[in-house]
């Protein structure tokens, strides 16, 4: 049996080698384009940034000890053009000879992972615009970097706001340089609901870094050894550095020269076992398009750790029959930024919007261990969840210490189709540094129970902004619950102040004609005091989700829903 795979790192050496302990008699042969065949993709960033001090950390294999530890055939700055399914065969291209050969087949893996979107704007190929995606682009960079930094502060411009585009502007920060993020959305990390992603937007001003939203690149033009940055809305924009980070795009440039089936959603298209519409040819990573478990619908998910499973269901399946069937993923993802971890899984409210799926959604505030315990820093979470069942759809997330666990709890109910019920039912490790007796997940759960069972009726913030900007015709009463104080320190306008403790005391000065809304700072004092007064016989209570805490984070940048 000779076994093909084509393109290496995550998805193509993981092939390789699960192939290898599987069938120790089998010849694998590993096609790599580029000189390396086994790196940290996800570290590139950090090792611009000096975090990762040695370049050689970066690489977990090289070719020479896989192929050996692995017996693989490994063959990089080879580049296959073809594939001939009647033949059985591949023709490549040996990049350092440019001999042309051929190698048969009989059972082929196609792992080629994306290539970087490059948005055809003006100028965009000057020689200070860079992306990034392999060692090459890391090692372009860094000798970009090394050679134009001087006593002079430089600027550099990341110019897409997602996972690398923030992890860069970090990096990048670090080494010294004045950073300066366009993003074409509302806001920053734009797959992530604007609760949760405009805290770190808070975080990224907080450190210095420029931020333009709502805006693009409408072309870039030299300036002597720099570039000038024209904006769309008219900024211009002086950099040193420029990385286009507005995301990636499945190459299948060699599946659609076999003739193999590609999907609605731009990916190859593979079955539950990892097979293409050739029943010889698996594909596997960021090329793939697979089912949203969730949805039943097809997706696109660029993550690693996908990747990584389905590598070793495919090859399972290769050697011992289709007898394993890979689940799908819930785009469980997560990124240090600066001080904070911010992560998602599962459906946003965005996604659940756009797919018309009825959905709840809660968010919290909770301490990541003990308040008397040093070190306590807030998480945020904000779920989605079906108004039926209490099924979690979806969750995010931001804080310091502990944001990452809270995820992987998350996603781990969601993907076996958990409940909120099962998140307060959740026996989690409790000890003063690192949890709560009531744990950060157990009281996103516990809120949602309560709008479940109806003890709550939360407003959302946007909600509370339009009803605010349209008072005449949608009269209200809203009651700040927080201490005088805290009133005193800043209040939403319009506000009066029943402290909590005393609200008992203001019942026969409450309309109770009217709705009325009460907020307190993240949502509890509210609650409580919704529940005052609902079983005081006020019908049209509504607590703010997030307290005051959420609604100032999302309408200070102006952000629309």
């Amino acid at each position: 049996m000779q076994y093909v795979v084509i393109g290496g790192v995550a998805g193509g050496a993981t092939v390789a080698a699960r192939l290898r302990r599987l069938d120790e008699n089998a010849s694998i042969l590993l096609f790599e384009k580029g000189a390396y065949i086994s790196y940290a993709n996800c570290g590139l960033p950090y090792y611009i940034g000096d975090t990762i001090p040695e370049r050689n950390s970066l690489f977990l294999q090289n070719p020479t000890t896989f192929g050996n530890r692995f017996n693989v055939d490994v063959r990089v700055r080879s580049e296959v053009t073809s594939i001939d399914k009647e033949k059985k065969c591949i023709t490549y291209t040996q990049l350092d000879t440019h001999k042309i050969l051929t190698v048969p087949y009989d059972k082929l893996v196609l792992s080629p992972g994306t290539t970087p979107v490059f948005p055809p704007i003006k100028g965009i190929n000057l020689p200070n615009i860079f992306t990034l995606k392999d060692v090459n682009d890391t090692d372009a960079i860094k000798s970009h970097l090394s050679k134009h930094t001087g006593n002079s502060r430089k600027t550099a411009v990341v110019v897409g706001a997602g996972f690398i585009g923030l992890e860069m502007a970090e990096n990048l920060h670090k080494i010294g340089m004045k950073v300066v993020i366009v993003e074409k959305a509302a806001h920053v990390m734009p797959t992530i609901d604007p609760e949760i992603s405009l805290t770190l937007q808070q975080h990224l001003l907080e450190k210095d870094v420029q931020i333009y939203t709502e805006n693009a690149v409408a072309s870039f033009q030299a300036e002597g050894g720099k570039t000038a940055v024209h904006l769309e809305k008219g900024e211009v924009i002086t950099a040193d550095f420029i990385l286009i980070s507005v995301g990636v795009k499945p190459l299948t440039t060699l599946a659609r020269q076999a003739d193999l089936t590609i999907g609605k959603t731009g990916g190859i298209a593979v079955n539950e076992y990892m097979q293409t519409s050739d029943p010889q040819i698996y594909a596997i990573g960021d090329a793939v398009e697979t089912t949203n478990p969730i949805t039943g619908q097809k997706q696109l998910c660029f993550l690693a750790g996908p990747t990584n499973k389905q590598a070793r269901i495919a090859a399972n399946n290769m050697v011992m029959g289709n007898n394993q069937q890979y689940a799908g993923a819930i785009a469980t993802a997560v990124a240090k930024v600066f001080d904070m971890t911010i992560g998602s899984t599962g459906l946003s409210e965005q996604q659940l919007q756009k797919l018309q799926i009825p959905y709840l959604t809660s968010i919290t505030h909770t301490a990541s261990h003990a308040t008397y315990f040093p070190g306590n820093f807030p998480i945020s979470i904000k779920i989605q969840f079906d108004p039926q069942t209490g099924k979690l759809l979806g969750a995010s997330a931001i804080g310091k210490t502990g944001t990452d666990k809270r995820l992987d709890i998350l996603a781990t109910t969601i993907a076996h189709g958990g409940t909120i019920y099962n998140l307060t039912d959740f026996d989690h490790a409790y000890a003063p540094p690192f949890s709560s007796a009531k744990d950060a997940i157990t009281n996103a759960g516990y809120v949602a129970q309560n709008m479940m069972e109806k003890q709550v009726f939360p407003i959302q913030w946007y909600e509370l902004q339009e009803m605010l900007a349209h008072k005449n015709e949608h009269y209200f009463l809203l009651i700040d619950v927080r201490s005088l104080l805290e009133n005193r320190a800043g209040t939403i306008k319009g506000a009066v102040n029943y402290p909590l403790d005393e609200l008992r005391e203001y019942l026969d000065d409450i309309p109770t004609d009217k709705p009325i809304v009460v907020f307190c700072a993240i949502g509890l004092r509210g609650y409580i005091a919704s529940r005052i007064l609902l079983q005081a016989g006020f019908s049209k209570v509504y607590n703010l989700a997030g307290g005051i805490k959420t609604y100032r984070t999302c309408t200070q940048f102006s952000y629309n829903q």
